[in-house]
């Protein structure tokens, strides 16, 4: 792994094992595809999406909302994916991938309160990112280089206001970086380097398409995306 330090690396992994249990996804080999007729986190979203102070900043394509998604160009997060063909899988793709880019935007503010945050997130997909974002704050690091996911896939839910979104995240490329020294954290390449993600994506009532993140599965060092 090349992104980031031990403590993190942690952090990321018991935080992992927290969710699994909580989304009772499943920690087996393939990833929970044994439920194959169950989309976890079909409760619907609570948070009101919030419009950010100064969406202005950002370029039209990082905004979704009215909320402001961008990241500096120091942070490269790449969706290598096809949306599918459905309108509503297309529209919780794309905001599942908000959601990633929220997570780091906090990242990068320092605050896990951030309004984008805050809009793509609810329940414990909310609480996810919270955590990931304060481990990042309390280490002193911001991050830096390329996040690449690839391989997704689109599941929905029973009641149509849930769709579960699976993919793969290579984060080889991917940097912790010391704030007061610049020091960029490096390790050797690893098969820790490799996630598998699922998120419960449900819709918010708005009618305008807006799709927050409910719960979240990590599988590491995970086979299927190596």
């Amino acid at each position: 792994m090349k992104r980031r330090t031990m403590p993190v690396t942690t952090a990321l992994a018991a935080t992992a094992a927290l969710l699994l249990t909580a989304c009772g996804s499943g920690g087996d080999g393939d990833g929970g595809s044994k439920d194959k007729d169950k989309t976890a986190g079909a409760d619907e979203g609570s948070a009101k999406p919030k419009k950010s102070a100064d969406p202005s900043g950002a370029p039209a394509a990082d905004q979704s909302d009215g909320v402001d998604v961008s990241l500096p160009e120091s942070m490269n997060l790449v969706f290598d994916w096809d949306k599918p063909k459905d309108e509503n899988e297309a529209a919780a793709m794309s905001d599942a991938a908000n959601f990633m880019r929220a997570i780091y935007r906090g990242v990068d503010k320092r605050s896990a309160k951030d309004d984008a945050v805050t809009a793509y997130g609810t329940g414990e997909g909310l609480h996810y990112a919270e955590v990931q974002i304060n481990e990042w704050i309390k280490g002193g690091w911001t991050a830096t280089g390329t996040r690449r996911h690839y391989q997704a896939t689109t599941r929905t839910g029973p009641n149509g206001n849930s769709v579960e979104v699976a993919f793969c995240a290579d984060t080889g490329k991917f940097y912790g970086k010391e704030i007061k020294t610049g020091k960029i954290l490096k390790t050797k390449a690893s098969a820790k380097d490799f996630g598998f993600y699922k998120i419960a994506m449900v819709k918010y009532p708005t009618g305008r398409g807006h799709w927050q993140a409910s719960k979240v599965f990590v599988e590491t060092k995970a086979k299927k995306c190596q």
